[in-house]
């Protein structure tokens, strides 16, 4: 099959990380958005109050917070990049726009083959203990990783 200009980006395969992940399916040039991370845009707690996708790991999430408070559930009706997996040297960063919209864009040159990843920077209410931070391990592998991806505070 051959590829087209309008061909993704991306896909969508099992990662070394965690689970599934995102690919880059061709070379990425440095800030190219890649994905808009999509979704229902709900409140914190209507996402809360629904079942975890994963009973296994209640801590997986695949809620992403925005600048006004709401959130965009993937869970909802999302796509391929709430499988973008989090790391401490990340090569991605999300973006949100004036209208609510989270866009992933290159940090930097991507190579085919290689995944695609920012930093969660996740931020919990309450007090952060060995607890929390077990729930919230990096698997990343990054020679300086933080262990966590709790938002460093």
């Amino acid at each position: 099959m051959t590829k087209t200009k309008n061909s993704r980006p991306y896909a969508v395969r099992h990662s070394a990380i965690h689970g599934r992940g995102v690919f880059a399916a061709r070379a990425i040039a440095k800030d190219e958005p890649i994905v808009e991370y999509r979704g229902e845009r709900t409140t914190w707690a209507r996402a809360n109050r629904r079942p975890s996708e994963d009973p296994d790991n209640p801590y997986h999430t695949f809620v992403f917070g925005l600048d006004d408070g709401s959130v965009i559930d993937a869970s909802v009706g999302g796509n391929a990049a709430r499988w973008i997996n989090h790391s401490c040297k990340p090569n991605c960063e999300a973006r949100e726009n004036g209208r609510g919209q989270v866009y992933i864009h290159a940090r930097r040159k991507i190579r085919e083959g290689e995944e695609l990843t920012y930093d969660y920077g996740l931020i919990i209410e309450g007090k952060v203990g060995k607890r929390m931070r077990k729930a919230y391990e990096c698997r990343c592998g990054a020679r300086k990783c933080r262990g966590t991806m709790l938002a460093l505070q």
